[in-house]
């Protein structure tokens, strides 16, 4: 059984939008922030409504998200051996209306599922660019009784 906190290494900054008569402009990731710890490549992904893409992790790359049309439920899950956070299930609300980067290091367990009635759109970065020969991407499925996480809507 997994506990829920906040999961060591994983970095979430607040993004700052400046609004005008024209609409916004929004800063996503900067150089001089020092969030990803070399830059390998920027990528654009879209899910429909109902989606669960999960998990997978790396074993050389970090991936930095940010959605920023729709809504999603992250769970981040620590099995890094030894971390500090280790067993540690980090669930976050990221989307249009809540503007997060999150920074999830090499090994930690991510995915997320698509909330509300439109699709969902991912910008991400890795520090490692995708290699079609040898992926750094491993795979358990969303449902795996190691993590436990229940993805249905809670009514409170």
């Amino acid at each position: 059984m997994s506990h829920f906190g906040k999961i060591d290494g994983v970095v979430v900054k607040n993004l700052v939008r400046h609004p005008d008569d024209r609409g916004f402009f929004q800063e996503i990731l900067r150089d001089d922030e020092g969030l990803l710890r070399r830059f390998g490549q920027a990528s654009l992904s879209m899910s429909y409504p109902g989606v669960i893409k999960a998990f997978h992790y790396h074993e050389l790359q970090d991936d930095l998200w940010f959605f920023p049309v729709g809504s999603a439920q992250v769970v981040l899950y620590d099995q890094r051996v030894g971390s500090k956070t280790q067993g540690i299930t980090q669930v976050l609300y990221p989307g249009q209306d809540n503007p997060l980067l999150i920074v999830i290091p090499v090994g930690v367990l991510h995915g997320y599922r698509v909330l509300g009635n439109q699709p969902l759109m991912i910008v991400y970065f890795t520090t490692e660019s995708y290699r079609a020969d040898s992926p750094d991407e491993k795979r358990i499925p969303w449902n795996d009784a190691t993590v436990g996480f229940d993805w249905t809507t809670q009514n409170r």
